[in-house]
């Protein structure tokens, strides 16, 4: 018998209700804060995800389903989002004609990893971008427009914050942070000591329990932030105060991928065991560049639908119809016709 690949799931039936159910939510949310739909292929260049999401990353070092294509074309299912709706943001041309521009999306993803509970090697995302809004209250209708997906869903959440800085003051602090890394090279895991020269920084997401005992000890990057960042990061918090969100300050919460700066955020869950993570996004104002774009300010999120489903709260549906039977076979025809004008006039 042949069997589904491992990680890749059916959705039938109950699972597919509250799937649709969600993405009818998010939509809706997403619509009311002026976002429209984009669509992008399954399927990229392997280049769009090396230059975006980093080859200091575990998605791209690890995790991607990556081929040639039989016109020699090296290319992969996409693992995340944002990197292919930059890529299409620059190809339109949309960098060129200025403004702002709102997306959401929802679609398949895909990376080779073990699979365990919310985790599958084929899952389903819910995300926004939003391109040409310089300004830290659009990060803040990110944070709230998530929180407003996951509370009409009947979901708890916890929010952690951070900000990662720009330009301006990460090299400081990546040197302080490397040098404190020397410091401890000879106790911290391979993948660590990979991103030392890569990418630092991403050493404080290292899942490796001994290596996150070491790492309470690294400098801070939000104690390094230029005036700038730290004055945006203030405002930041101010107006989630004022609207009367929650949120708790993490100063290792870097996010999985290259191309974040400045604010980084990521919604979590206490009912769904270690991969609490249910949400995440952040600003990534440099990516546009980066993909051969004219400089475009960017911020976004995105959601894991998997780990939502069994944290949303289904509203009860009382349900209305009318049983129709024939006593005998005479009677058949009569009934399916009395049955096809119910249905049709519904």
């Amino acid at each position: 018998m042949i069997q589904s690949l491992r990680g890749m799931n059916d959705i039938l039936s109950q699972d597919y209700e509250r799937f649709t159910y969600f993405i009818d939510i998010a939509t809706s949310v997403a619509q009311k804060y002026g976002f429209h739909y984009i669509e992008t292929p399954l399927l990229e260049e392997t280049a769009l995800f090396k230059r975006s999401v980093g080859e200091s990353s575990d998605i791209v070092g690890k995790e991607m389903y990556q081929f040639i294509d039989k016109g020699k074309n090296d290319v992969c299912l996409r693992p995340e989002g944002t990197a292919g709706v930059v890529r299409a943001f620059v190809q339109k041309k949309l960098d060129k004609a200025g403004g702002t521009h709102r997306f959401f999306y929802h679609g398949s993803m895909f990376r080779y990893e073990r699979p365990q509970k919310g985790r599958l090697r084929q899952f389903h995302q819910f995300g926004v971008e939003s391109f040409g809004v310089d300004s830290v209250y659009e990060d803040a209708n990110m944070i709230m427009m998530t929180s407003d997906i996951l509370k009409a869903c009947g979901i708890g959440y916890r929010l952690q914050l951070n900000s990662l800085g720009d330009s301006n003051c990460m090299p400081q602090y990546r040197q302080s942070l490397v040098s404190f890394i020397t410091s401890v090279e000879e106790e911290i895991c391979e993948d660590c000591v990979r991103r030392k020269s890569t990418n630092p920084i991403r050493v404080l997401d290292c899942k490796n329990t001994h290596c996150q005992s070491l790492y309470v000890n690294a400098p801070k990057l939000i104690n390094s932030l230029c005036s700038a960042c730290d004055e945006d990061f203030t405002k930041l918090k101010e107006i989630l105060d004022n609207n009367g969100i929650k949120y708790e300050i993490d100063t290792h919460l870097v996010r999985g991928l290259d191309y974040y700066s400045k604010t980084a955020f990521e919604f979590v869950s206490d009912d769904i065991g270690s991969q609490s993570a249910i949400a995440g996004g952040g600003r990534y104002d440099k990516l546009v560049e980066f993909l051969d774009g004219r400089p475009t300010t960017a911020v976004g999120f995105a959601m894991g639908i998997e780990r939502l489903m069994e944290l949303i709260v289904m509203p009860k549906i009382s349900q209305e119809g009318y049983y129709i039977g024939a006593l005998d076979d005479n009677a058949i025809d009569l009934v399916v016709q009395l049955a096809h004008k119910k249905k049709s006039h519904r």
